[in-house]
């Protein structure tokens, strides 16, 4: 079965939740600092919808794979079992708004073999502004049977990353004073890999957490020199989130790309790897 179309508008996915075959609806709000997403989620969802926490159920523990390393495939599949998750039925996952969070579900459940997986564009804003029904009863869903298959998404390991930023084009899907070393609210040293572009997840919305339209999104990668057929591509950030939602960015443009899961935060365990800071993409 081929990959089905990453995003979802609201109008689309209510219609399709209003038929008899809707698909498994997985909220995924979260935020840096908090508060936890989970409080979101039970102050109002989609109907239907079940909520996964990135820290818990999306990522393994910290450590020399970044603060957000990949879960083992057995325990995400527990997860999605208990979501409801069905190999061969429609997922659909949603963030507050601007697809960050939800790409990395998108992301994960891609690599774990999952292909009928789409993100709501916008997310619960778009689908509240609109004006349609949201709920703070939680759902029991009938166990799924989805069986998690690691490596159906490419990925990066640290060397990869390095050798890519020299060959090809490796994107720093972070904010730019991150990338030039001018701030690093999180992570315990400053700058880029050497050889990185800066090119910030921001830029793939609108002012509404919508994704720009996929004209838009191709020229602004070609400005960069990347395009499907300009080498191979990949992108980290700060942990392996934001860079799925770059992943999402391109692939909405046409192009391929790889994850480094592992991303800046597992770059730096590392001291014996090299950091760059400045503008100056290497």
């Amino acid at each position: 079965m081929s990959a089905a179309a990453p995003l979802v508008d609201v109008r689309s996915l209510a219609r399709e939740l209003a038929s008899g075959d809707a698909p498994v609806l997985l909220d995924v709000r979260w935020q840096l600092g908090g508060p936890p997403g989970i409080e979101s989620y039970r102050a109002g969802h989609l109907p239907g919808a079940v909520y996964v926490d990135l820290d818990r159920d999306l990522a393994g523990p910290p450590g020399a794979g970044g603060r957000h390393p990949l879960p083992e495939p057995a325990r995400f599949q527990a997860v999605m079992r208990r979501a409801g998750a069905r190999d061969g039925r429609p997922v659909v996952t949603y963030d507050g708004a601007d697809s960050t969070i939800a790409a990395r579900m998108w992301w994960s459940l891609r690599y774990f073999g999952h292909d009928q997986v789409r993100v709501l564009d916008g997310g619960y804003r778009a689908w509240a502004e609109t004006g349609l029904p949201v709920t703070a009863a939680e759902p029991e869903p009938a166990a799924g049977d989805f069986t998690a298959r690691a490596g159906r998404m490419p990925v990066l390991d640290a060397a990869g990353a390095a050798a890519l930023a020299r060959s090809g084009f490796l994107l720093d899907a972070r904010a730019a004073e991150r990338y030039r070393g001018l701030a690093e609210p999180v992570d315990p040293v400053a700058g880029h890999i050497p050889g990185a572009l800066s090119v910030p997840t921001a830029g793939n919305v609108t002012a509404q957490g919508r994704f720009r339209p996929r004209g838009e999104l191709r020229d602004r990668f070609a400005a960069l020199g990347i395009s499907a057929e300009a080498g191979e591509v990949g992108a980290y950030c700060g942990s392996g989130v934001t860079a799925a939602h770059e992943v999402l960015a391109l692939e909405l443009a046409g192009i391929r790309a790889s994850l480094y899961v592992g991303s800046w935060s597992g770059w730096v365990t590392d001291p014996g790897r090299p950091v760059a800071t400045g503008a100056d993409s290497g």
